[in-house]
């Protein structure tokens, strides 16, 4: 299996860059609809200490939709997770990519729901682009 992240390094503050990504997101169709700050989460329930984390969960209805009508199991994988966390001196924002989430499981629905997989890819791929690099991946 290849990498199953989109990933891009950018030296920009993290709260810039989660701004910038919801932005490349909505202009890509996505909508943000789950928000997990994970340092929050960690600090609140363990008293751990890590770097600013967060987990978005970006859908585009109708690639969805779209996913849906193939195999109704593909809910297992959506929405796509997009993370954006510090990484030092730098911020790291990784994508889930759609078509090696979809290579991990049944051949069959893979197939039905590549063209869905491939449109996500670029679409999220274009998105981390737009914060002016291509991501790796």
């Amino acid at each position: 299996m290849a990498d199953p992240a989109l990933t891009l390094r950018v030296h920009s503050p993290f709260a810039e860059v989660v701004e910038q990504v919801r932005a490349a997101l909505v202009g890509q169709g996505f909508g943000v609809l789950t928000e997990i700050d994970v340092r929050a989460t960690m600090k609140a329930k363990l008293g751990e200490e890590m770097e600013d984390y967060l987990i978005l969960g970006a859908c585009n209805p109708p690639l969805a939709h779209r996913a849906l009508s193939a195999d109704r199991r593909v809910g297992l994988l959506l929405p796509c997770n997009v993370v954006v966390r510090a990484d030092g001196d730098a911020t790291v924002v990784e994508a889930a990519d759609p078509r090696e989430m979809l290579a991990a499981g049944d051949p069959v629905a893979a197939a039905a729901m590549a063209g869905v997989a491939a449109e996500a890819a670029e679409r999220l791929g274009l998105a981390l682009a737009a914060l002016g690099r291509t991501p790796d991946g």
